[in-house]
């Protein structure tokens, strides 16, 4: 018994040629990059990537068009035209790669690999979030039409200081790295290649001791596990792309996601909650308002409603409202997420709010969803960022969050390398 607390293996990582833009092609490595395609989320956003370099990745991962049929063919022939004009180009040989990136405070380094796919039955890599069909099928058909991982996934394990994959990578920061550049966030990234095969199997068999939880990436998860499915379980299809974390020496910060309710104004959403929760009105800017959430979810559910200029705390919900809708067959820590309550019972039963994407949109910046919220004159919902600590047990139970309750970062930059789905 290996500590993925299974008898088989833990993780199993494999090398592959790497696609890489070519720096002398485009007008800078920061140009090309662009955040998780999940967090690019409003059209300014994608707009000004897009405007940042004609090769931006952001036109491979959100490719606009008027079907979802002709985005992912868009994409496949943009794909197709910048491998042929040398904008990318595979590395000569198999390789994992040492990513880093520092800024804000933090340090982070893992290793990028295609990791052999496992369910979450076996123990290996645990999902903590449930995920939305219809954008499961949109990654599928995208992933599918341009046979490529376009971003990957970021995979966190606890190791420490004298685990083998730490080690080499100590070792291989001390070298000259592929590229080194800073985005407009002010982060700092370096990436490396590991060629020799000495080193590629003392990281292999580091990783090979544990399990992972998956920090972002749960609906690109199910998408390799479909087209893994598709393709019979063997050969490139049974492997994705992803980015392993350990989280013993680089703790990830774990942020909240926010609600956005299209079509719901504050006044309506404050006055049917009132009465069924606590509603209080602050005078307060975001920060402090953050900073009185943080107080009140410390003894217990709570939210922050904003959209008409100001904020509204939210808490204390009617206990008789959460026995009767949060599921009895769940652990406390689970019953207890503002997450599961905020679906459960205050969107579910008390403002009658579907979760589909007409209704609810998911934002991870708190100052973005305000702003939106008080330009189209609906309700934005802050959360309160849950602990690392209580995602990972309830991960190890098998029990998953709903979905977009957490958000870990930093999360790694798209664009750094693609995986085509030639090689494993």
């Amino acid at each position: 018994m290996n500590s993925t607390g299974q008898a088989g293996g833990g993780l199993r990582l494999a090398a592959f040629q790497g696609v890489r833009y070519v720096p002398e092609r485009v007008t800078g490595l920061s140009a090309v990059m662009s955040p998780p395609y999940d967090v690019v989320v409003r059209p300014d956003g994608l707009h000004h990537l897009e405007s940042a370099d004609p090769h931006n990745i952001v036109r491979l991962i959100l490719p606009q068009g008027p079907t979802p049929e002709s985005r992912h063919r868009q994409a496949e022939r943009t794909l197709e035209r910048w491998l042929a004009e040398g904008v990318l180009a595979a590395d000569p040989e198999p390789a994992l790669y040492v990513y880093e990136q520092r800024g804000d405070g933090l340090l982070q380094r893992g290793v990028i690999g295609a990791l052999a796919l496992s369910e979450p039955a076996d123990g290996v890599v645990l999902p903590h979030e449930d995920v939305m069909q219809d954008v499961v099928e949109d990654r599928a058909d995208l992933m599918r039409t341009t046979a490529t991982n376009l971003e990957p996934l970021l995979l966190t394990y606890q190791g420490g200081e004298a685990d083998p994959t730490a080690r080499v990578i100590d070792r291989v920061v001390g070298r000259a790295p592929l590229l080194a550049t800073t985005t407009e966030d002010g982060f700092a990234h370096r990436l490396w290649a590991v060629t020799g095969p000495a080193e590629q199997a003392e990281i292999a068999g580091g990783l090979a001791r544990h399990q992972a939880l998956i920090a972002d990436g749960h609906h690109r998860w199910a998408t390799y596990l479909r087209l893994r499915a598709e393709h019979g379980g063997t050969g490139p299809w049974a492997y994705g792309l992803v980015l392993l974390v350990d989280t013993a020496r680089h703790p990830l910060r774990v942020r909240a996601i926010h609600r956005l309710l299209h079509g719901l104004p504050v006044a309506q959403a404050v006055s049917t909650l009132d009465g069924v929760c606590r509603v209080r009105r602050l005078s307060a800017g975001l920060p402090e308002a953050l900073d009185a959430l943080a107080a009140a979810a410390s003894e217990g559910n709570a939210y922050l409603l904003a959209g008409d200029g100001g904020f509204h705390l939210v808490d204390r919900p009617d206990p008789a409202l959460l026995a009767r809708r949060v599921r009895a067959d769940r652990p406390a820590a689970w019953r207890s997420l503002d997450a599961t309550v905020l679906h459960s019972a205050l969107l579910d039963e008390v403002l009658r709010v579907p979760d589909a994407p007409e209704h609810i949109a998911y934002i991870h910046d708190a100052d973005a969803a305000v702003g939106k919220a008080e330009h189209d004159g609906s309700t934005a919902v802050l959360l309160h960022p849950v602990r690392e600590e209580v995602v990972r047990d309830l991960a190890r139970q098998g029990v998953t969050m709903p979905r977009k309750s957490t958000s870990f970062g930093p999360k790694p930059a798209t664009g750094l390398v693609l995986r085509t789905l030639g090689t494993a």
